[in-house]
């Protein structure tokens, strides 16, 4: 699922407790977790609604002003399915996200974080990637990923997975469109240049 920035932020807050969504089929369910910048979103229940069912106080605590404005909303999806109200709430940090932030690393630690890196770009099958990577974010923060991968000569979708496997290392954050260094990972970019060739 994806969540505008205001979204998150009234999850967060507390002012937000359900989203909707048109879905032919609901792509989560109750139990299930979505880590996002805001931290990690719990979903509490998945229901099928009718737009009679659903009441201003749905709209409210959904981020709209008025129930017309949520159906209104909704009527201009381009998905085709039902209506679904999806019950949530922050379940608290994303754990990367305390990683990422924590820069203050010793040298041992930056030695692991190469040796890291060092190991996945052994087992690739078209050679090292995570420094390049890594590099190009730092210089283009923000921008989309479709444009990242397309100066690395790459797919979209492939480029995002290894940037989420940077991002499981606390070395990238994701923005609203595209990402940047973490403060970690700009600790270990220092360090990697401060080593000899």
């Amino acid at each position: 699922m994806l969540f505008r920035r205001e979204v998150l932020e009234g999850i967060a807050g507390g002012r937000i407790d359900r989203v909707f969504r048109v879905w032919a089929k609901p792509p989560v369910r109750a139990g299930s977790t979505q880590r996002t910048w805001a931290g990690i979103i719990v979903i509490d229940s998945v229901t099928a609604v009718t737009p009679e069912e659903i009441t201003e106080e749905d709209a409210v605590h959904s981020g709209f002003k008025d129930r017309a404005a949520l159906l209104t909303a909704l009527s201009k999806s381009t998905k085709q399915g039902g209506y679904h109200r999806v019950m949530l709430h922050l379940g608290g940090p994303d754990p990367r996200s305390e990683l990422a932030g924590n820069a203050d690393l010793t040298h041992q630690e930056l030695a692991d974080l190469k040796a890291s890196l060092d190991a996945v770009d052994a087992r690739s099958r078209r050679g090292p990637w995570t420094r390049e990577v890594l590099r190009l974010i730092e210089e283009h923060p923000g921008l989309r990923a479709m444009d990242l991968a397309e100066h690395l000569g790459r797919d979209k979708l492939p480029f995002k997975a290894d940037v989420r496997r940077l991002k499981a290392l606390g070395l990238t954050e994701s923005l609203e469109t595209g990402y940047r260094l973490s403060p970690r990972g700009r600790t270990l970019m220092t360090y990697l240049r401060s080593l000899p060739e």
